[in-house]
């Protein structure tokens, strides 16, 4: 049974010049010519369209085309098509998941710098290995439990309103000594021990990283102010001497 250029072209939805083209340079060419050279493909003709027009999806040239075709099978061509998609998935996911993190920053900063955008087509390299401040049964935990910018998630929600809050002490002036001050303290103690699970070695060790802007930038994580880190630990000296 056979199917004339114009059917072919309405059922893969191509032009009739794409199909004219194609049987110019021989890359799909009709099984049968009537008259006034009128061509008609038949079902092996159609999956000879269907596999070009896959690795076209692959933005392959149409010589290397011709070529896929004529030495690989299907099935070859289909994992290829398979790998291609999941590149592209994988792709997505991490930009999905950057979009995110610089979505959370707008929300704690209130604005998102050119280097921060521009970071969405060139991924920051990582400096330092979390080996150099973690054992391995450390970074598993940590990996684990800890919130990220790029999850949208109830824990990275807890996290980033107890940052906001600590601003907006420091914008109020509120002392650290104060009752506001005090149950932030609890809050981080609260959501510490969800994070940590009661692990006191690996929470001290992990704010001594979070402490430094310089470990934190070498573990690519997002930067504490200082002016936060310094209420944090004048309140938690306040609570202690008392």
């Amino acid at each position: 049974m056979y199917i004339s250029s114009g059917e072919l072209a309405k059922r893969f939805k191509v032009s009739i010049r794409t199909i004219r083209y194609y049987d110019e340079i021989g890359l799909v060419r009709p099984s049968k010519l009537g008259e006034g050279g009128k061509r008609f493909y038949s079902a092996e003709d159609c999956l000879i369209l269907e596999k070009v027009i896959l690795l076209k999806s692959l933005d392959l040239p149409l010589d290397e085309i011709k070529r896929i075709i004529k030495d690989q099978s299907t099935e070859t061509i289909l994992l290829a098509h398979k790998s291609y998609l999941e590149e592209q998935l994988f792709n997505i996911k991490t930009s999905i998941a950057h979009t995110t993190s610089l979505l959370h920053i707008l929300n704690l900063e209130g604005t998102i710098h050119w280097e921060d955008l521009i970071s969405l087509i060139v991924q920051p390299e990582k400096n330092k290995s979390w080996s150099s401040f973690f054992s391995i049964e450390e970074q598993e935990k940590l990996h684990q439990s800890l919130p990220k910018l790029e999850k949208d998630n109830l824990s990275t929600k807890k996290w980033i309103n107890l940052v906001k809050r600590i601003e907006l002490c420091i914008q109020e002036d509120t002392s650290p000594g104060s009752e506001q001050a005090k149950l932030i303290i609890e809050d981080i103690e609260i959501l510490s021990e969800e994070t940590f699970q009661g692990d006191q070695n690996l929470m001290t060790k992990f704010w001594e990283v979070r402490r430094s802007q310089e470990s934190s930038n070498e573990l690519n994580l997002y930067p504490i102010k200082q002016e936060i880190i310094d209420f944090i630990e004048e309140a938690y000296a306040i609570i202690q001497g008392q």
